[in-house]
């Protein structure tokens, strides 16, 4: 777990790190599932009553990892998030959604229920799988030189397997942002509602820790509680259905672009979204 995610306590606050700086904190699978290892070793521990995420370096995540070395798409890794069978060794489709099931919309439901307190410490590029991370999270603090972007569907698919745009930006933001494919600032997303803090860069750490402690002054049932409320009633207004159906959406595109196209993600790489990117 220590090579791409570490974890410190803080007092009563357990800081989980995304830790591949050098690519900006892509998320490999291995990154996925030492995560949540990470979160179930806080959730698990009564001394640890908030947790924080984070990411090492400049940047919090450029999101999933589409073409670095430490790629592991063909890695086998227990499923614990959904009941469904592995991946590894099927093809088309059937690997497709069965791998993006548990390692991106399932580890983010099972995340978003964690019955702790979870805040995303935001600094640099949180694009695409980074902003799944942070939507998950129940409070996001973000530095001045945070950006966001869900730049997907130029690859012609709608947006990322955890489609929680309507609910935390609201539908108008969420066409513009996906319509676009532009990155938007962290001042827009303070004004969307999607970010509680804007705080200096080199204030990010101190601000985020000092939240983490005043939440943490709380009864922690009673937090638990809390979050579990808000969580019932965003899906009482549909979220956990929207998302469901447009993870069926985003998997036609998969299929649409592998049938018509070079590959499913309609011949993209990390080279050429990055270069279409404002």
């Amino acid at each position: 777990m220590n090579e791409v995610v570490k974890y410190e306590k803080r007092g009563t606050t357990a800081v989980v790190t995304m830790n591949r700086p050098e690519y900006r904190n892509a998320q490999n699978s291995a990154m996925t599932y030492a995560l949540d290892a990470a979160f179930q070793q806080a959730v698990d521990d009564d001394e640890v009553s908030v947790i924080v995420l984070a990411g090492a370096g400049k940047h919090f995540s450029a999101g999933h990892d589409i073409g670095t070395p430490g790629r592991d798409v063909d890695v086998h890794y227990d499923n614990t998030a959904i009941m469904w069978w592995d991946h590894v060794g099927k093809k088309g489709g059937d690997l497709r959604y069965a791998r993006e099931m548990e390692v991106y919309l399932g580890m983010c439901r099972r995340w978003r229920e964690i019955p702790k307190p979870v805040i995303a410490m935001v600094q640099g590029a949180c694009i695409a799988g980074g902003l799944m991370l942070a939507f998950v999270c129940d409070f996001i603090v973000a530095a001045e030189d945070a950006f966001f972007a869900d730049p997907v569907v130029r690859m012609g698919i709608p947006g990322v397997e955890y489609f929680a745009h309507p609910w935390v930006i609201g539908p108008r933001a969420a066409k513009e942002i996906l319509f676009t494919g532009d990155r938007f600032s962290v001042q827009r997303a303070y004004e969307w509602g999607m970010v509680n803090r804007v705080v200096p860069s080199e204030h990010l750490e101190t601000e985020t820790l000092a939240i983490a402690e005043r939440i943490a002054a709380m009864p922690r049932f009673g937090l638990a509680l809390t979050k579990r409320a808000v969580n019932q009633c965003e899906d009482a207004m549909g979220m956990r259905n929207g998302i469901d159906s447009v993870f069926g959406l985003h998997h036609f595109a998969h299929a649409h672009n592998a049938e018509v196209g070079p590959d499913s993600l309609g011949g993209m790489d990390t080279k050429s979204m990055k270069s279409a990117a404002q």
